[in-house]
């Protein structure tokens, strides 16, 4: 098990700040695109109902800002 430390989580921040900072944008493009599809490959119904996916995100803000529920 991995224990978080102040040092690890600096470790983290410096990594996501300059990991792909030098992509342009169709590489990263085709980065993603070769993830989604990695994910599909895991979990082939990935994606596919993505608005029952959101359902209960949506629900919870709606609450948060005071909406109704529908």
């Amino acid at each position: 098990m991995v224990v978080e430390t102040a040092q690890l989580r600096q470790f983290e921040a410096e990594y996501q700040r300059t990991a792909y900072r030098r992509l342009s944008v169709p590489d990263a493009l085709a980065l993603y695109q070769r993830l989604l599809g990695e994910a599909r490959v895991l979990h082939p119904a990935f994606g596919l109902d993505w608005q029952a996916d959101l359902a209960a995100d949506l629900a919870i803000a709606r609450a948060i800002n005071g909406l109704s529920p529908a």
